[in-house]
C-alpha cells in the first residue's frame, strides 16, 4: 500500500511544537500560584506578593525585542530548549531558596524562560505555515497553552495544603513538581524546526527598526487585540472568585466556572478552521471580540449561576479566538524580515496588560465596586473589535513590482525592425535585357540556397522571415 505524500513538512512537528507547549505552559501554570503560596509561607504581605509576581512580568519586556531580533535572522529551534531550561531552573530554585528577593529573581528567570519558548515557537509556526494555514496552525498552537493554563492550577491545588502549618513545604513540593513537568517538554523538541524555514539572514544593517514596525498598519491593532484579550482572561481569572465571594457563591464552584470557561476556548481552537471557512477571518475575529466585550461587561450583572456558567462558556469561546488571530494579523502585517521583532513587541504589550491590567482593576474595585473591572474590559474588548474591522494590514505588491512599464523598450528597442528591413536599395543601371522585358524582373532575380536575393534589390517579406527565425 502506497502513502499519500504530505505537501510541505508535514505536521508532525506542529503536534510536539503543542505538546511541548501544553507541558511548558502547564509548569509555569502551576508554578505561579505555588510561588504565591510560598511567598506568603516565608511571611510576605500582599505587596511582596504582588511584586514578586509582578518580576515575572517586568524583567522579560527588557529581552523580547533583542530576542526578537536574534531570531529574524537566524534559527528559533535553540530557544525552545533554552527557554524549557529556564522555567525548570526557575520553578526548582523557587522551591528551594528561603529568601523573597531571591524568590523574585528566580520567578523572574522563570518568566524569561517563557518568553524564550513562546517567540521560538510562535516564530516556527509563522515561517513553516503557508500564509493559508497560519491562522488554523496559531490556533493549534495556542491549544498547548489552553491545555496548560487548564491543568496546571487544579494541579497545584491538588498538591498545596495549608492545613497544620504544612504551607511551605507543599509549596516548595509544587514548585519541585513542576520543574519537572517542565523537563518534560524537552522530550518533545526534536525535528521541530525544518532548515529551509530558517530566518531571511541578513547583517545588523538590515533590521527594521522597532518605530517601522509599530507604524506599519495592523502592527498596532493585533497588539491592542491580543492585550485586551489577555487582560480579559487574566482580570477573569482574578476577579471572579472576588465575585463570588459577594453572591456567595462558593470556590468549588467558581472553580468550576473558571474550568469551563478554559475548556470552552480550547474547543474554539479545535473548530477555528471551520468558523474562518464559513465566517472568514476579519468578521470571526471583529464578531467574537464584540461577543465577549458585551458578555465581559454582563459580568458584572447579577445573574443566577446557571445563566453565569453559559455566559462563561460563550465568552470563553469568544475569547479563543482572539490570540490565534492577533498572532496572524502581525505576523502579516509585519515586514518579512521583521516578524519574529513584531511577535515579541506583541508579546511585550501582553507583559504590559499583564501588569497594568491588575494594578487598574484593583485601584477601579476598589473606588466604584467589583463589578467595575469587568465593564472596562468589555470596552477595551468593543475596542478591539472596532480594530479588526479594518483588516490586518497585509501589505499589497507594489504596482512597479508588478508591471514595470517601459523596461521593455529598453530591452526590446523599437528601431530594430529597421536593422532588418533597411528599406528599398538604390536601383542598379538599367541593362538592355531588363529595357528589353521589364515584365520577367521579378522572376527573373536568382536565388540562392538559403532563399535571399543575389543581387542587392529589395528584400522579398518570405526572405525577412527567415532572417528572423534562422533555421
Amino acid at each position: 500500500m502506497t502513502r499519500t505524500p504530505r505537501t510541505g513538512p508535514g505536521r508532525g512537528w506542529l503536534l510536539r511544537l503543542v505538546i511541548a507547549f501544553a507541558f511548558a505552559q502547564g509548569a509555569v501554570s502551576m508554578a505561579r500560584p505555588a510561588v504565591s503560596y510560598r511567598a506568603l509561607a516565608l511571611g510576605a504581605d500582599e505587596t511582596a506578593v504582588g511584586v514578586i509576581a509582578g518580576v515575572y512580568a517586568l524583567l522579560p519586556l527588557f529581552v523580547a525585542v533583542p530576542l526578537g531580533r536574534r531570531t529574524d535572522h537566524g534559527r528559533c529551534a535553540p530557544l525552545l530548549p533554552l527557554g524549557v531550561l529556564l522555567i525548570s531552573g526557575g520553578c526548582a530554585l523557587s522551591g528551594i531558596v528561603s529568601s523573597l528577593p531571591a524568590m523574585a529573581a528566580w520567578s523572574g528567570v522563570m518568566g524569561l524562560g517563557h518568553l524564550c519558548f513562546v517567540i521560538g515557537a510562535q516564530s516556527i509556526v509563522a515561517r513553516q505555515s503557508a500564509p493559508d494555514e497560519q491562522d488554523r496552525d496559531f490556533g493549534h498552537f495556542t491549544i498547548g497553552a489552553s491545555l496548560g493554563q487548564l491543568i496546571g492550577p487544579v494541579a497545584a491545588g491538588a498538591l498545596i495544603s495549608g492545613q497544620g502549618g504544612t504551607l511551605g513545604r507543599t509549596s516548595a513540593l509544587a514548585l519541585l513538581v513542576s520543574a519537572a513537568v517542565a523537563a518534560v517538554a524537552l522530550t518533545s523538541l526534536w525535528r521541530i524546526e525544518h532548515r529551509r524555514a530558517t530566518g531571511p539572514g541578513g547583517g545588523p544593517g538590515d533590521k527594521v527598526p522597532v518605530r517601522a514596525i509599530l507604524g506599519t498598519r495592523g502592527v498596532p491593532a493585533g497588539i491592542f487585540i491580543s492585550m485586551a484579550v489577555l487582560s480579559a482572561t487574566d482580570i477573569l481569572t482574578a476577579y471572579l472568585p472576588v465575585v463570588g465571594e459577594h453572591r456567595s457563591i462558593a470556590p468549588a464552584t467558581v472553580g468550576l466556572l473558571l474550568s469551563l470557561r478554559a475548556a470552552a476556548t480550547i474547543a474554539c481552537r479545535l473548530v477555528m478552521s471551520p468558523l474562518l471557512g464559513l465566517l472568514g477571518r476579519r468578521a470571526l475575529l471583529t464578531t467574537s471580540c464584540l461577543l465577549a466585550g458585551l458578555l465581559c461587561a454582563g459580568v458584572a450583572l447579577p445573574v443566577s449561576v446557571p445563566v453565569l456558567a453559559v455566559m462563561l462558556a460563550v465568552l470563553g469561546f469568544c475569547l479563543g479566538v482572539g490570540q490565534p488571530l492577533s498572532m496572524t494579523t502581525v505576523v502579516r502585517a509585519a515586514p518579512d524580515r521583521a516578524r519574529s521583532t513584531a511577535l515579541a513587541l506583541r508579546l511585550t504589550g501582553n507583559r504590559l496588560g499583564q501588569v497594568a491590567a491588575p494594578a487598574a482593576a484593583g485601584l477601579i474595585a476598589g473606588a466604584v465596586g467589583v463589578a467595575a473591572p469587568f465593564v472596562l474590559l468589555g470596552v477595551g474588548l468593543i475596542g478591539a473589535a472596532g480594530l479588526g474591522l479594518r483588516g490586518d494590514g497585509r501589505p499589497e505588491p507594489a504596482p512597479e513590482l508588478l508591471d514595470p512599464g517601459p523596461a521593455p523598450e529598453l530591452l526590446d528597442p523599437e528601431p530594430a525592425p529597421e536593422l532588418l528591413d533597411p528599406g528599398p536599395a538604390p536601383k542598379p543601371p538599367a541593362t538592355e535585357s531588363a529595357l528589353a522585358a521589364p515584365d520577367t524582373v521579378p522572376t527573373a532575380v536568382p536565388q540562392d540556397t538559403r532563399g535571399t536575393p543575389a543581387g542587392s534589390g529589395p528584400v522579398p517579406p518570405t526572405a525577412r522571415n527567415g532572417a528572423e527565425n534562422p533555421g
